[in-house]
């Protein structure tokens, strides 16, 4: 069995998975593509966005990754910090719960959802934000998360045994409790008041991916897991 993280090792063990029959590594990302450096695309120009302080959510907009959760905090927040916007591509069965949410509290024109798309633009799109967001409730090693660290993004993401692997609190982002909208409101506005802080945690996140998240590196995990499947690990 292959997994992606101590918690999904932990269990498939509790399961009766053989521990010694388990390989665990996370997949990784491309470190030369995800990076800080090589512009927008001219994301936040054509947006108008230029001055704003922007988050980036980019799980599917279904009940298992909490969007609704997102939505909330950010018409929270927003109400706060007038230079709040969120960039929300994707789809999903929420869409209708997240527009009306937007629409009732009248923040639908701080928030740009694009829909699909490509995955060439995918490095521009984490270089457009400041901050990534991830409310989901049940996560391995998310390679959203990782691409985003390896984009030099700071991560706000939900307090789950995934997330805790890659991100520690005020080191490469922050951590609220799952579907605790309020407090990610608060952790949005925390970092909105000290950009400084945001660039050095940027810092941070890329090295983290550097130092894990490497899929160059970590491809050797699944020679082993090979290995261990043909009986012939050492």
């Amino acid at each position: 069995m292959i997994s992606d993280c101590e918690a999904v090792r932990a269990a498939a063990v509790d399961f009766g998975a053989s521990p010694a029959r388990i390989v665990t590594f996370p997949w990784g990302v491309d470190l030369k593509r995800f990076n800080p450096n090589g512009g927008d695309g001219g994301w936040r120009a054509r947006l108008g966005w230029l001055d704003m302080v922007v988050l980036l959510h980019l799980r599917a907009w279904e009940p298992l990754y909490d969007p609704l959760t997102v939505a909330k905090a950010f018409v929270y927040a927003a109400r706060r910090e007038p230079r709040l916007r969120l960039l929300l591509p994707g789809a999903g069965s929420l869409a209708g719960q997240i527009t009306g949410i937007f629409k009732k509290h009248g923040v639908q024109d701080r928030v740009h959802m694009p829909g699909q798309f490509s995955q060439a633009e995918l490095p521009e799109i984490f270089r457009t934000a400041n901050l990534y967001l991830s409310a989901s409730q049940s996560d391995g090693s998310s390679v959203s998360l990782m691409e985003a660290l390896a984009s030099g993004l700071p991560a706000l993401v939900s307090d789950i045994p995934g997330n805790r692997e890659w991100v520690y609190p005020s080191k490469e982002g922050w951590l609220f409790q799952v579907r605790d909208y309020l407090a990610l409101a608060d952790l949005i506005l925390q970092a909105a008041a000290k950009p400084n802080q945001l660039m050095l945690t940027g810092h941070q996140a890329r090295r983290k991916a550097e130092g894990y998240a490497d899929w160059d590196q970590n491809k050797q995990g699944l020679h082993k897991a090979y290995a261990v499947a043909l009986g012939s690990a050492t």
